[in-house]
């Protein structure tokens, strides 16, 4: 089976770099999915859900928003953060999720808003990721 060659980078480090079978990404119109041969692309991604697809194996990252650019041969995801199936803790999310909910509710201005709105909306993310981690074992 034809391979792509993928690598997941956040400004702290390179996160993921593996030869894979496919890669579906939240992009900004919609799920991408890149296979071996892809056509030239540069996309920008959303927060959300990655799906990397090694033969019959499935692996999850939780990603912030960032930028992905493939050739076809190699695909290059930039992103703020990417945490793996087994880095995310469900009591460390529902933390999150109740400290977003309390800055949202004493939040005085519109800038403290989209902070405690964003996240929010990263730890909906991470939860997301650890159902689908739930489903799989």
């Amino acid at each position: 089976m034809n391979t792509i060659k993928l690598k997941i980078i956040t400004p702290k480090k390179i996160v993921y770099e593996k030869e894979v079978n496919s890669i579906t990404v939240p992009a900004n119109d919609g799920e991408i999915t890149i296979l071996p041969k892809h056509s030239n692309l540069f996309t920008i991604l959303k927060e959300g859900v990655i799906k990397i697809k090694i033969n019959q194996d499935e692996d999850y990252f939780s990603i912030g928003a960032g930028y992905l650019e493939t050739d076809g041969k190699e695909t290059t995801i930039l992103v703020s953060r990417a945490y793996g199936q087994d880095e995310i803790n469900e009591k460390l999310i529902n933390e999150a999720m109740e400290e977003a909910k309390k800055l949202l509710s004493q939040a005085s201005d519109e800038k403290s808003r989209q902070q405690a709105l964003s996240m929010m909306r990263r730890a909906v993310i991470d939860s997301k990721l650890l159902k689908k981690r739930k489903r799989i074992t």
